[in-house]
Order: C-alpha cells, then structure tokens, then sequence
C-alpha cells in the first residue's frame, strides 16, 4: 500500500486542482487528510508511515506547531499545536488522536489554566444558546424548589 503522506498529498493535488485555495488552506487541508488516513489505516491495524505532526526538540518535549502559541488560540477555532488540525474543541481531539488529556496537553506546552480549549466563538454561541431557551431561568426555579423542600 502506498504511503499515507503519498495518498494524502495525491487527494489534497486533485481537489486543488477544482478549487482555489491559498498557502495555509493547502497546508491545513494537507493535515487534515493526512490524519484522517492515518487514523484510518490504524484501525486496520497496519502500521503508519511518514508523518504530520510537531517535531520533538532536543530535549524531547514537543515542538509546538505554531509559533507563537498565542496565535493557535483563536476566536472561531484552535489549532492543535501537535498536528495543527483546527477544531472548535480540543479535549476530544487530544484524546482520540494523540492520547493526551489536557491537563498533559497544558504541561506540554506551558498553556495557562486560564486559557480555554474551546475557541471563544464557540463558547459564546453555546452560551447565546442556553440564554435563548431560558436554560438559567430553569435553573434558578428547580434550585429554588430544592431548596424549598430542605
């Protein structure tokens, strides 16, 4: 079977080739379809050649994918600083495709506790969300009532 980098650079060629696309959408497309194969291919079981993901520096912590961090923390997505996939949240990504939990994620990279792993544009639609159903209405009214029946 050819190399998963191969056929990765072969489907991003062929959609390009259709569709205008500038230097970071090729790159991102690149890794997207890249991973997505590569997690493909192991689930077969075979094992992965080449690869897309941040290089290891001399003292063996990862190399971030972008430089400065600050810029993978953006307002409509956050890109993974080991492969550079940009996700709206990244606690499941990090799980399923690189085995970290957040809190090794954070230590990897020296990520503040107070920045979030959800992009901001997210959270606020899902806050928006919750504020138009009248979600923390009903919250005040079922606390309210247990603490009337204390």
């Amino acid at each position: 079977m050819a190399n998963v980098l191969e056929l990765a650079s072969e489907i991003v060629a062929a959609h390009a080739s259709t569709t205008t696309m500038g230097k970071d959408e090729l790159l991102q497309e690149i890794v997207e379809v890249y991973n997505k194969l590569a997690a493909l291919q192991q689930a077969e079981g075979a094992p992965v050649e080449g690869g897309v993901e941040a290089p290891a520096t001399d003292d063996g912590s990862l190399k971030p994918f972008v430089t400065p961090i600050s810029k993978a923390f953006r307002k409509d997505y956050i890109q993974c600083l080991i492969c550079g996939q940009k996700l709206t949240t990244l606690s499941r990504h990090l799980k399923t495709a690189h085995g970290m939990t957040p809190k090794e994620y954070r230590a990897a990279f020296n990520i503040p506790k107070t920045w979030t792993l959800a992009a901001k544009g997210y959270s606020e639609k899902r806050r928006q969300m919750a504020i138009d159903r009248g979600l923390a209405d009903n919250l005040a009214k079922a606390r309210a009532a247990r603490k009337k029946k204390k």
